[in-house]
């Protein structure tokens, strides 16, 4: 389940800010037709921060049912409060998602006894596969790999999304266990794979979502060249789209793309236009404007 290229879908929303299920559709088929191996709604590139806990459910379901088990379903439940993340979490379960992606608890800042009190529990209230997501410059918070080996014990905790920027990060948690790791970093997915990451939770895949999937299939196959060459075509685009704030770029990608309005829940807004200026080569070169 946890391996190749698993997109970290958008969002999409209406001028009235509600969301755009017919849009949120046409952005699942795009990426089933293409060939990612799994999608997570309501991840931070889903803006969760700024949905509701009945909106964030209403997406879960959404998406379960309209993938309807032809690639997985890693659901984005995490939250900083325990009992709403587990409740989040038991939700996924029952609608169906095949496992759920629990971002480090924000602004709390936990100590290790708190992350693995906090990770544990939900683990064993739901019974559902885990996906860690350690991203401590959105949460404050790292969870080291001594910890992240402690969790790998937990029945149910079978995954971890490393998005500290660190290849020496991959290198010691595997050397401590052999829990899955996926890269949280699109422009590290090569070199965290290259010592034993399994794929990537993406962002650029909800733009090319062929060519990520590709990197990953070929470096599968010991075609290793050939993930070289895709990790170097791709690089432009990944710059571009952390120029500004994630979701921003993507967002404004997609919608010159024709896929979504190019609208974000404030705090975050559309792109400034000299920096959506900037990318347009980008965008050209990829041929998706």
């Amino acid at each position: 389940m946890f391996r190749g290229s698993v997109v970290a879908l958008v969002t999409p929303f209406k001028q009235d800010f509600s969301i755009d299920f017919d849009a949120y559709a046409r952005l699942i088929e795009f990426q089933i037709e293409n060939g990612t191996h799994g999608i997570v709604p309501c991840g931070c590139t889903g803006e969760a921060a700024t949905l509701s806990h009945d909106e964030q459910k209403a997406i879960i379901k959404y998406c379960v049912e309209r993938v309807a088990g032809r690639v997985a379903v890693v659901a984005g439940t995490g939250s900083n409060n325990t009992k709403e993340a587990l409740n989040l979490t038991a939700y996924a379960k029952e609608v169906g998602a095949d496992a759920a992606l629990l971002i480090t608890p924000y602004y709390n800042k936990p100590t290790a006894a708190g992350l693995i009190a906090h990770y544990t529990l939900i683990a064993e209230k739901t019974g559902i596969p885990i996906m860690l997501y350690n991203v401590p410059g959105r949460t404050g918070t790292k969870i080291s790999p001594e910890t992240i080996a402690q969790l790998s014990k937990v029945a149910h905790i079978v995954s971890v999304k490393e998005a500290c920027g660190s290849v020496e990060q991959v290198t010691d948690i595997l050397s401590l266990c052999d829990i899955n790791v996926m890269s949280g970093d699109d422009s590290l997915t090569l070199p965290m794979m290259a010592v034993g990451a399994r794929g990537v939770v993406s962002v650029a895949a909800n733009v090319v979502p062929d060519r990520v999937a590709a990197m990953c299939n070929v470096f599968d196959e010991g075609d290793i060249e050939g993930a070289r060459k895709i990790h170097y075509e791709l690089a432009p685009l990944v710059k571009a789209l952390f120029v500004e704030t994630n979701p921003m770029p993507v967002k404004a990608i997609l919608a010159a793309m024709g896929m979504i309005e190019n609208v974000l829940r404030l705090p975050l807004t559309p792109m400034l236009p000299e920096k959506f200026r900037s990318i347009e080569p980008v965008i050209g070169a990829l041929a998706v404007s």
